[in-house]
């Protein structure tokens, strides 16, 4: 008998003791967010350098190894390379050409780097008539490089003006004015380098 109530007791207790569960579907559909961020820069980025190697004529090109195999004589190592367009090859050569010019009035001060990439004129009063057309013929071959880059790598025009205003910053020389961001203010402000 002790044994028929303690099964009757036990099975009141499990009975009691399990959890009901009740599935039912949600009123408004789950939004899943999945955000994917394709990290473009790092193309934008070789492109950049690309570029500017060629502006500043030391290209970066892969030495030979010394080192060779019997298999180097039956497989021919191929990378992919990317290939930058005429138009911005040829501005970037035009680029080169101005560039030790360019170099002496952005070291005086008279012409600076500003916030998207291109040369403005600080001091007009040193500045004449060629010095105007030399940082036109400048921005224009920049500007060319800048909507060929944002065609190439599906952004916009101002994106990469912002890379490549940063890059361009940090090559420029001492006494060069730039144009950067001041976070206390909120503001760009221009700043001697």
């Amino acid at each position: 008998m002790t044994k028929t109530i303690f099964l009757i007791i036990l099975f009141i207790l499990f009975s009691l003791g399990c959890a009901r569960i009740r599935v039912e579907a949600p009123k408004e559909p789950i939004k899943v967010d999945i955000s994917m961020r394709l990290d473009i820069y790092q193309h934008i980025q070789k492109d950049i350098d690309a570029i500017e190697d060629i502006v500043s004529g030391s290209p970066k090109e892969s030495q030979p190894s010394d080192k060779q195999s019997l298999l180097d004589y039956f497989i021919v190592p191929t990378y992919a390379q990317e290939v930058l367009s005429p138009e911005v090859e040829q501005a970037a050569l035009r680029r080169k050409d101005r560039l030790a010019e360019l170099s002496s009035w952005l070291q005086k001060g008279v012409v600076g780097e500003n916030k998207s990439g291109l040369l403005e004129i600080k001091n007009a009063l040193a500045s004449d008539d060629y010095l105007k057309q030399l940082v036109k013929a400048e921005n224009n071959d920049r500007m060319i490089i800048y909507e060929s880059l944002a065609k190439k790598n599906n952004t916009s025009v101002e994106e990469i003006q912002k890379l490549y205003a940063q890059k361009l910053q940090e090559k420029a020389l001492l006494g060069t004015p730039i144009e950067v961001f001041n976070a206390s203010s909120g503001t760009y402000e221009w700043k001697i380098k």
